[in-house]
């Protein structure tokens, strides 16, 4: 049995949202037809060369990455040049290459979870968390024989969603008094006069970035000359979605026992896994960032963490963050801190379409491009 392409992609998506993507990043659909048929998918964090040789090898149809394979501009995709090449290895073999990067660490679950479930670590929290969806609630006055018309209007402008649910509104009547002034051509009642009309108080959310279409659409729609109608921005608020994540030991442990937890939950690399700080402190807490994460070392100073675990980090800032009275901190190999995410990934993909026989593999090989290890 094949999953269309189209399908796989619309999977990935909702699991690494590309909006959590940074603005610098490349990711998605790199080469294939979203109308083609899958029925082999190889998962792995980099698509170099071996990567695409077994993926080929064990007649894949998609190969599904971590690292862009072109993330940065190019002005020829040639067989002459070393991603050019891969790409026409890929296209001739028939196989899609589909990039989830940055969208993958800051998605919930997304690399950092997958880090630090292989540490058996409990998260409680994010480093650098994003916050909420940025939200308006609109409160509109409407008279109540025109209420179902506005709030329709407000739904199709994009109000009244939240989550997984649509045309999500709240409604209570009540009594809306007005005098209109000389100048005033007034739907109900007359100028100079008091008007008490019983009207509907409709209250929905709208995405900020929709506020000019719903307020067109409430203009265009409601019947009085002047609208009486509130919006109210709502706090930003964290969210489970971010980089890095803060966790928690079962039991707490000692650095030099907490660095062989990690040694031994990871794959092993030339570039090794090593600690810095006093090897008989106590660990408990313990912050994760898979990848590159020496941008947090300010961060996770002030998280009240025992100990932070990342990687490619350089003895100059290591030195600084520990005499500054920083968290002790355990460097893995880049590829490493990022590996338990093909696993992860391969679940997403496992529960959408295991029912339809898709067959799914986690690349064992090791694409950490260190060879050689010092004694």
């Amino acid at each position: 049995m094949t999953v269309e392409l189209s399908k796989i992609i619309a999977a990935l998506d909702d699991a690494y949202p590309p909006r959590l993507a940074e603005n610098w990043d490349s990711v998605g659909l790199v080469c294939g037809d979203p109308a083609d048929s899958v029925e082999r998918v190889v998962l792995a964090v980099d698509a170099t060369d071996a990567v695409v040789d077994e993926a080929l090898a064990a007649g894949a149809q998609l190969l599904v990455v971590h690292h862009p394979l072109l993330l940065r501009g190019v002005d020829t995709v040639g067989a002459h040049t070393p991603k050019g090449a891969v790409i026409h290895k890929l296209i001739r073999g028939g196989c899609a290459l589909f990039t989830a990067h940055t969208n993958a660490d800051s998605a919930d679950p997304g690399v950092s979870d997958a880090l630090a479930a292989a540490l058996g670590l409990t998260v409680t929290g994010v480093i650098e968390p994003i916050s909420a969806r940025t939200l308006d609630k609109w409160v509109v006055m409407v008279p109540r024989a025109d209420a179902e018309r506005v709030q329709d209007a407000l739904f199709a402008a994009g109000g009244g969603r939240i989550g997984n649910y649509s045309e999500c509104s709240w409604q209570t009547v009540g009594i809306g008094q007005f005098r209109p002034g000389a100048a005033a051509n007034p739907v109900l009642g007359s100028v100079g006069t008091v008007e008490k009309v019983e009207e509907t108080r409709l209250e929905l959310v709208a995405e900020r970035p929709l506020r000019g279409a719903v307020l067109d659409a409430l203009l265009a729609s409601h019947p009085y000359e002047e609208v009486a109608f509130d919006v109210l921005e709502h706090a930003s608020l964290p969210s489970r979605q971010g980089l890095g994540r803060i966790g928690r030991l079962a039991e707490p442990e000692s650095l030099r026992e907490f660095t062989s937890r990690v040694r031994a939950a990871l794959p092993q690399t030339v570039w090794g896994v090593r600690g810095a700080g006093d090897p008989d402190a106590m660990v408990e807490t313990v912050a994760v960032c898979g990848g590159a994460g020496d941008s947090f070392l300010g961060a996770v100073a002030g998280l009240g963490v025992d100990v932070y675990v990342t990687s490619d980090l350089r003895h100059h800032p290591i030195d600084e963050h520990l005499r500054a009275g920083g968290p002790a901190v355990v460097d893995v190999a880049h590829w490493a801190s990022e590996f338990p995410w093909c696993t992860q990934a391969q679940s997403v993909l496992d529960t959408a379409f295991g029912a339809e026989g898709l067959t799914t593999i986690v690349s064992q090989l090791r694409t950490d491009p260190w060879t050689i290890g010092g004694t």
